[in-house]
């Protein structure tokens, strides 16, 4: 996947990326071996960089307000515990991602008027325990502070959220009343300072960084902390939603310029609302048998594909967009059967207290559900194996990968009999009423039932 203007990496872009969301290190690293098993080849981490934490624990927002670039300390472990994940992942050959603030530091200002970070009550910390905070340094002089006022732009709340130039040079707040987060300058010591973070991270072996918020980044400020050589050997993709793809007013203010200005990666939001459209709206299965030729869709080779973000069932903004479990099951179904992109599986520690039809947190250890486990075997089976749609319609969709592998989803109300390849097939995965995982056998045709999705390979693929 390219990672830069010049650069390319060597991370397939077909891995299957666990999106661990605001799991503690020690967590991740006490599951590392399940993981994997599970078919997973990257876990993507919430920022690991100092923020503001309390005994009786914090929201998951407040990882996304930096205190200090310098040192890991946060609600979900510190640098020891961080390094410690690392490695053990690293045993299962399986890749470190994490998240990067870069637009803004932490709203502070119920605490004091001033711009430095982190702040003198920090400093005072990092010298009294100097011995502690040495070992916990990424890089850097923890007796100055890394940012100040003139690092910063002067404060303003964005209120037109379709002006480029207010939405990447205002500030995120709660409106009128909430000063907002303080907004970084495109400087030489700014981008200084994020690229010694992002060069210390992949000192400790991370391969792949998310950009949070990458919509209020100027395009400038992008392209010269993510450089030739800080994107060499990493995968890296930008957070930049919109409300749909081609010509639609988001996508062309905010996506288009990032896809023509950068050869980075990026969530496939035109790719969610298609399936959104078609899944939760009703429109026809058949537009998604090739929604990158209409623009729906981003190129193979950028796409970071998803079926739910973190902001969607954790902002009230967003909850509108969160599917039904069944639709969001066939969204699963689709994105890693079919071929391009790097698909991205959601799993939280319930944070959003949204529960599913069995009154269980929604997407808590959502990462090892059988069916979506047996989904992700599907796609590492089927990797770089080209795609020709067999059978569309209004309620279904059947496609094949090179003949060796068949993804079909109906979610009609009548069972549909599919003819298949040459050759003998089982069953990976189907989503029916028995919820089946099995390896029957089947030639010539299969029947998938209504309102279900399934996965089949050719038999000699699997043992």
């Amino acid at each position: 996947m390219t990672t830069s203007n010049t650069t390319k990496t060597t991370i397939k872009a077909t891995n299957v990326i666990l999106h661990a969301f605001d799991w503690p290190y020690n967590r991740v690293t006490q599951y590392a071996k399940d993981i994997a098993k599970s078919g997973y080849k990257a876990v993507l981490v919430s920022p690991p960089l100092k923020s503001y934490k309390h005994e009786s624990g914090t929201q998951w927002w407040q990882r996304y307000q930096p205190q200090d670039y310098r040192v890991i300390d946060n609600q979900l472990g510190n640098t020891q515990d961080f390094r410690t994940m690392t490695a053990v992942l690293k045993e299962h050959d399986v890749h470190v991602y994490v998240d990067v603030v870069f637009n803004h530091m932490a709203n502070e200002s119920y605490l004091r008027d001033d711009l430095n970070f982190p702040s003198e009550q920090i400093l005072d910390e990092y010298k009294q325990s100097a011995e502690n905070y040495e070992k916990l340094k990424l890089f850097g002089d923890l007796t100055k502070p890394l940012f100040s006022e003139r690092d910063f732009i002067k404060a303003f709340p964005i209120k037109n959220w379709t002006d480029p130039w207010e939405v990447q040079h205002g500030r995120i707040s709660g409106g009128n009343e909430d000063p907002g987060l303080p907004t970084l300058k495109c400087n030489e010591n700014v981008v200084k300072q994020q690229k010694n973070y992002i060069t210390s991270l992949k000192q400790l072996g991370i391969k792949g960084f998310r950009i949070d918020a990458a919509k209020h980044l100027t395009l400038e400020h992008i392209q010269l902390v993510w450089d030739k050589n800080i994107s060499a050997d990493v995968h890296i993709f930008g957070e930049i939603i919109t409300d749909g793809g081609a010509t639609k007013e988001e996508y062309e203010l905010f996506l288009a310029p990032y896809l023509k200005g950068t050869s980075l990666g990026a969530y496939d939001f035109p790719l969610f609302h298609a399936m959104y459209n078609v899944f939760e709206k009703g429109q026809p299965l058949a537009e998604l048998d090739n929604p990158y030729s209409v623009g729906q869709a981003l190129a193979y080779d950028r796409a970071i594909t998803f079926a739910i973000t973190h902001d969607i069932p954790n902002n009230d903004v967003f909850l509108d967009q969160v599917m039904e479990e069944r639709n969001e099951l066939f969204a699963y179904c689709y994105i890693l059967g079919r071929d391009g992109g790097v698909p991205l599986i959601y799993s939280d520690l319930d944070t959003s207290k949204i529960n599913n039809t069995n009154d269980l947190p929604r997407w808590k250890d959502r990462w090892n559900d059988p069916l979506l486990v047996q989904m992700i075997s599907f796609h590492n089976l089927m990797q770089c194996l080209p795609m020709k749609v067999l059978d569309k319609g209004e309620d279904h969709l059947v496609f094949s990968r090179d003949d060796k592998g068949i993804v079909a989803i109906n979610r009609g109300s009548e069972p549909l009999n599919i003819k298949l390849p040459s050759g003998k097939f089982a069953f990976l995965m189907s989503s029916d009423e028995k919820g089946s995982i099995s390896n029957e056998m089947v030639s010539d045709q299969f029947t998938i039932e209504a309102q279900s999705c399934a996965m089949l390979v050719q038999a000699d693929m699997i043992s």
